[in-house]
């Protein structure tokens, strides 16, 4: 079985894939950016990744009340040939210093080897009426990262449907790369190009996100969108 672990150790050799992908369902060796989770079997062709999201952590509540940072993903710093972002998992924004000092720990550790780290994204789901509040603690967080190392979100499609422009301008300005996600567990969410239509007004670049099995077709028109920048896929273990 092929692990987090195991797949960055074969990835050192790879060819790059840009392909335009035309078919109804998700394959994931047709894409060349994927999340990759702890406990994730890679599927054939992974091994041609251009870029990983790879999961490091998540954060959140501890049984003492406190946010903690707790380990996750079975990858451990090393050389590696994909361009590669650091993900956190989110479930409360209440970072103290103790956490933000251990991502910075991660991030130097993986950028002391050979490879590529671009920068850290976090996952978390915040909801369309709270988006301001979370553009202010991005800023604050992207404060404390090295100035070379950028700041990626995961983006929920209602952002983009019915977020107030002056919120979605918060949000873009204060990261470099929003990874909409376009599917709810393993399936695309319905009337998915009624989304990606209001995605004109997102002003920074942006990844949608696919689920690996997910019913997909490229929506018209999205393609002449100068900030869409590809397709990351979310790999999952197949029956």
């Amino acid at each position: 079985m092929i692990t987090a672990r195991c797949v960055l150790a074969a990835l050192l050799c790879f060819a790059s894939v840009d392909r335009v992908v035309a078919d109804d369902v998700v394959r994931a060796a047709d894409y060349d950016a994927y999340w990759l989770w702890a406990g994730v079997k890679a599927p054939a062709g992974v091994d041609k990744a251009r870029v990983i999201y790879l999961l490091q952590g998540e954060i959140g509540p501890a049984a003492d009340g406190s946010t903690r940072l707790k380990a996750q993903g079975g990858a451990t710093p090393g050389p590696h040939a994909p361009i590669l972002w650091l993900v956190y998992r989110a479930r409360s924004l209440d970072w103290g210093p103790e956490v933000i000092a251990a991502i910075s720990r991660r991030l130097a550790a993986w950028r002391a080897q050979p490879g590529r780290v671009v920068g850290i994204q976090v996952d978390f789901d915040a909801s369309t009426r709270d988006l301001r509040n979370y553009a202010g603690f991005l800023r604050r967080f992207k404060d404390a990262l090295p100035a070379d190392c950028a700041l990626g979100v995961t983006g929920l499609m209602d952002w983009a449907s019915q977020a107030e422009p002056e919120d979605l301008d918060q949000i873009s300005g204060a990261v470099d790369e929003i990874v909409f996600q376009t599917y709810r567990g393993h399936e695309t969410v319905g009337h998915v190009d009624a989304y990606v239509r209001r995605l004109g007004r997102v002003r920074i670049p942006f990844r949608l996100g696919l689920a690996e099995g997910a019913a997909w077709s490229p929506p018209a028109g999205l393609a002449d969108n100068l900030n869409f920048k590809g397709y990351v896929v979310f790999l999952r273990n197949r029956p």
